[in-house]
Parts: structure tokens; sequence; C-alpha cells
């Protein structure tokens, strides 16, 4: 099997990207395969949920995409799980943007880092956290991965701004990686209390259809409280609500193929 590479994005912050980012790669590697978080957000939040080191100065995806050092050069390995690797990031990659402007193919430097990475080592997932932005490093995720995540929480506006990102990707298609797809959905910060949790989600599939996961993510405690732990949720309370629903998600995106959605409807 190739390596899945999906990055997870959604311009919108607060919608529980970086949390499904490190969850999902958690449970993933949790059935034996390899699994590789690039952290391409400059707050390095993904990278502290894995209990990545990320200090200023610390190797990190910055040197990456500078053409400093190769992806497999800062690279760690999460203390938790076995089988999860970190490429983490630090507040460097805050000036990467201004300092990749000026640079060749500047949309394809972590694409370049990533095939080289694995030419010389075997991942079965490589899954990038992107900011909550439409930037430079955003674009490089795009162009990188063959699949996008899109997390959507269930509140109010949850579609609001998705018809850019989802013109962004379409563009990147066009012109820079033609083999890109939006492969999955995930529905978070869902809160059963709510009728408007609900109408939103039966918004979002409706719109959407089968590309929408099955499992929804519930409002957590646990799931808020485990990043602050350099946790996330499977290690901090397995037998929470979050860390069951995050493992049957990402048994779900498991299962698809990498074909799964060649296209998406537009909002």
């Amino acid at each position: 099997m190739s390596t899945r590479i999906i990055t997870v994005a959604n311009q919108k912050g607060g919608v529980g990207k970086t949390t499904s980012t490190v969850n999902m790669a958690a449970a993933i590697a949790r059935t034996g395969k390899e699994v590789l978080v690039i952290d391409l957000d400059p707050q390095g939040n993904a990278s502290t949920a894995l209990g990545a080191e990320h200090r200023e100065g610390t190797p990190s995806v910055y040197e990456v995409l500078t053409g400093d050092l190769s992806l497999l050069e800062v690279v760690q390995a999460c203390p938790d799980e076995p089988h999860l690797w970190t490429a983490p990031a630090t507040i460097d990659l805050a000036g990467a943007e201004i300092e990749l402007v000026a640079q060749v193919a500047r949309e394809y430097r972590l694409a370049r880092a990533i095939e080289a990475a694995l030419k010389e080592r075997s991942f079965d997932y490589v899954i990038l956290d992107c900011p909550p932005s439409l930037g430079l490093l955003t674009l490089n995720g795009l162009v990188a991965a063959k699949e996008v995540l899109l997390p959507i929480q269930c509140e109010y506006y949850a579609l609001e701004g998705l018809s850019q990102l989802l013109r962004t990707i379409d563009m990147v298609r066009t012109h820079l990686n033609p083999s890109l797809i939006v492969g999955a959905i995930l529905l978070t910060m869902y809160d059963g209390r709510t009728r408007l949790a609900s109408q939103v989600a039966t918004e979002v599939r409706t719109h959407f259809g089968e590309q929408v996961l099955d499992t929804v993510i519930p409002r957590s405690v646990r799931v808020s409280e485990a990043p602050s732990y350099s946790q996330t949720v499977l290690t901090y309370d397995p037998s929470s609500s979050g860390a069951i629903a995050y493992q049957e998600a990402a048994a779900q995106l498991m299962a698809l193929t990498p074909d799964y959605a060649q296209s998406y409807p537009q909002t």
C-alpha cells in the first residue's frame, strides 16, 4: 500500500483541527500503522499534544522548508505511541511564509521533502496539521497531500468560509496538484443537548453526503484537557467519549480508499 498523505485544513480557527489531527493520528498508530504527523502551525499545538520538543532552536519543519535540514532529520518519536512520529513546528515557522515568497517553487518545498523522506523510510500515513489560514504554509500542505480532511464544528456559521477553502483546494488541484481530493469531512464539537448541533450536522450531511464520516466528535472536557499534559485523549483518558469517538472516526477514515471522493459540491 502506498503512503496516504492527508492534510487537515480549515482556515477557520477553533474547529478542532489540531485536536483531530493528533487524536486521529494516535488512533491510526494504535492499529500498528506507522504514522508521521507534520506540524505546519507556528503555534506548535500538535507538537505539544504529541510530546515533541519544539522550543525555539529545535530542528523543525522550518529548517525543512528553508532547505537546511531533511524531513527525517527533524522527526521525533512520540513518547506515548510506538508507531507515531512528529516533525515539530517552532515559532521560527511564523517567518517562513515571508522568507519563502521569493523562493523558486516555494509551494513544492514540503512535497519534495516528504517525497525524499519516503524514499528512505516507510510510513503508512503522513498527516499534516495546517495553520488556520490559507497562506503559504497551508498551500504547501495542500500541494504535498493526496487527500484533505476537513473538520467542521457543529456550531453556528459552521459552513461560513468553507466555500473559500474549497475554491482554494480547486485552485491547487487545477494548477499545482491534480491528484488532490477531498477525502473526508469530520463533524467536531457536537453537543447533543442542543438543537443547533443536530441542525448543523444535518445541513453538512445534506450538502456533502457520504464524504462526511459517520462518527461525530462530541464536546469533551477530556479532549480539551489532554494537550496540557502533552498527551492525546487516547492516552489521557482512553475510556472517555472523545477517545472512543476518535478511534471510531479513525477506523472509518482508514476504511476509505484514496480515490473515494473525486469531486465535491460547491457551497
